[in-house]
């Protein structure tokens, strides 16, 4: 059987891929030169991540030289300290289950009733253009954009998708002319989502953030951090759920609730949507048994972690150090998780309802940041 996974990722980065893979076998960490501290083991990866003072997320080596001048000084993806605290308070009650599950039931409500439809009368159904319709919807109505249709989702999707599609897992910041391409992305959104903060609509996604002491410009560097690192996330996964329970045989009609959560958090550890995470070092320490000092850079080697549990299977625990790591740990795990799992698990369940799938055709995404299918079509059998 082919390993469709790996076909994914070489797809994806038919270089760097190999050698990530090849560093996991250096053990839970190692030092590459003109790469940084790679880590590879999971319970050491939640050390570094839980550790917010010694690894940062500002400052050189950390993700702030990569997204401060396209995002701005204050998202969280580029803060620590007391700043960064005060803020994610803020934020904390923007997304809870109940305003995220009810937000996608409202978006989504009119598109997974056409998906349904479709699988039930035996169309064949691309899964990666539905979850570019389904991520562009649900982003625009988090930024606050009045989208009516199907395409101008795709259309924000590929906005957002032009961005991130500038990053590889090499990439240490952007060159002035990739900031000027993705501000050129950015900016008209921002100028949108800074209305809706203005209107003050507790109903919006920008009108909570008003509502929760965001100021305008901190609620418009937000909706672009959750414009870029939420999207293709979401959209990615969905697909390679479908795809993984296929080739494992477990696309079985009639999924309950419970397994189809049990399938997303295996899934997601199969596929790591976020493959690499990046600290910079603050002061000196070390990392497993690889001493570090201030300006070391620390990339998490997040899917020689989650692989190492070996291969798909939805009824293996996850152990405590795993658990969502690819959404982070400690003082920046996503605080957009509560909204990538509620539209991950509307999509699914009306994809897994329809079941037993048959794929009826696939392709590899190539020259992505985040592996996924350009195609994956399916059809109820």
């Amino acid at each position: 059987m082919i390993d469709w996974e790996r076909r994914l990722y070489l797809a994806a980065h038919p270089f760097a891929y190999p050698l990530l893979r090849g560093l996991a076998r250096r053990g839970p960490a190692v030092r590459v030169p003109g790469v940084g501290v790679v880590v590879n083991d999971a319970a050491l990866a939640r050390e570094v991540l839980m550790d917010g003072g010694t690894f940062r997320k500002d400052g050189p080596g950390s993700p702030g030289d990569l997204w401060t001048p396209v995002l701005g000084p204050s998202v969280l993806l580029n803060m620590e300290g007391e700043a960064h605290r005060a803020l994610r308070r803020r934020l904390t009650d923007l997304f809870t289950p109940s305003y995220a599950e009810a937000l996608c039931a409202r978006v989504l409500a009119e598109p997974l009733e056409r998906l349904a439809d479709r699988l039930a009368r035996g169309a064949v159904v691309d899964l990666v253009d539905t979850m570019r319709v389904m991520a562009g919807a649900v982003m625009s109505e988090v930024i606050g954009l009045e989208t009516r249709s199907e395409e101008e989702s795709r259309r924000l999707f590929e906005q957002g998708e032009r961005v991130v599609s500038m990053i590889s897992l090499r990439t240490r910041r952007l060159s002035p002319g990739q900031v000027a391409r993705a501000r050129a992305v950015l900016d008209p959104l921002g100028d949108i989502a800074a209305k809706a903060y203005a209107a003050g609509d507790e109903a919006t996604v920008m009108g909570r953030m008003r509502r929760l002491g965001l100021s305008e410009d901190e609620a418009r560097g937000a909706a672009g951090a959750f414009f870029l690192t939420g999207t293709e996330t979401v959209a990615t996964l969905v697909p390679r759920l479908v795809a993984l329970l296929h080739d494992a045989g477990r696309l079985d009609p009639g999924a309950r609730a419970a397994d189809v959560g049990l399938a997303i958090d295996e899934a997601m550890r199969v596929t790591t949507p976020t493959p690499v995470m990046l600290r910079g070092v603050h002061a000196a320490a070390s990392v497993g048994d690889v001493a570090v000092r201030p300006g070391d850079r620390i990339l998490i080697a997040t899917h020689n972690c989650c692989r190492a549990y070996g291969p798909f299977d939805p009824d293996r625990p996850q152990p405590p150090e795993l658990r969502r790591l690819w959404f982070g740990a400690g003082p920046h795990f996503c605080i957009g998780y509560p909204l990538a799992m509620a539209e991950t698990r509307a999509v699914a369940r009306t994809v897994l309802a329809a079941a037993p799938l048959k794929i009826t055709r696939r392709r590899a995404a190539r020259r992505v940041l985040i592996p996924t299918y350009a195609r994956l079509a399916v059809r109820a059998v």
